[in-house]
């Protein structure tokens, strides 16, 4: 059953998380190191449903049955720079195709403007690859989070200058690598 598997996935990622990345700046050929602290709980019934409300998406599906948690963490890069948020974050599968899940991802608060935002997902059920697009208004952002265990997820995230409609994804301004082991 596909959905008890993206279910799964989820139950895997609620914990405490460490991570250190590097993040490849292209624009001016500059690295840099992070760590990150993160915690992530299940997203209560009501917090499902605030998203919902946020993101003015009406969905008839049992909150239950969705896919979600919440995220805070807590970042330092070696500059020195720290970033804290907290967010909710929900998904809504629209369709299924050759084992690959599909649909709307909602948040109450985007990562590079704040505000609500509904994105698009896939979920890969061979690879445990959770590929997330998110159209903002400069960049594109695609982050991936595949699951290699209950205790280690890989992470990547590139984002393009955003193109003008109907043009390829082709201009990276950032590309981001980390490991996630789970703390707890």
């Amino acid at each position: 059953m596909t959905s008890q598997e993206f279910a799964n996935f989820f139950s895997c990622c609620v914990g405490n998380w460490v991570t250190e990345r590097t993040y490849h700046y292209l624009t001016n050929s500059m690295v840099e190191r992070s760590r990150t602290e993160f915690q992530i709980k299940p997203l209560s019934d009501p917090a499902k449903i605030q998203v919902l409300t946020d993101n003015m998406y009406s969905f008839s599906e049992a909150t239950r049955d969705l896919q979600g948690f919440n995220l805070e963490f807590y970042t330092i890069s070696e500059t020195g720079v720290e970033v804290t948020q907290n967010l909710n974050i929900l998904f809504i599968i629209n369709q299924e195709h050759d084992k690959i899940l599909m649909g709307d991802y909602l948040r109450d608060r985007a990562y590079e403007e704040a505000k609500p935002i509904v994105s698009q997902f896939s979920f890969d059920l061979n690879t445990k690859e959770l590929l997330m697009k998110t159209n903002y208004t400069q960049i594109v952002s695609v982050d991936s989070i595949t699951l290699i265990n209950p205790n280690l997820r890989l992470r990547k995230i590139v984002n393009y200058q955003r193109p003008k409609a109907e043009e390829a994804l082709d201009k990276v301004f950032l590309v981001g690598f980390g490991v996630e082991e789970k703390v707890n």
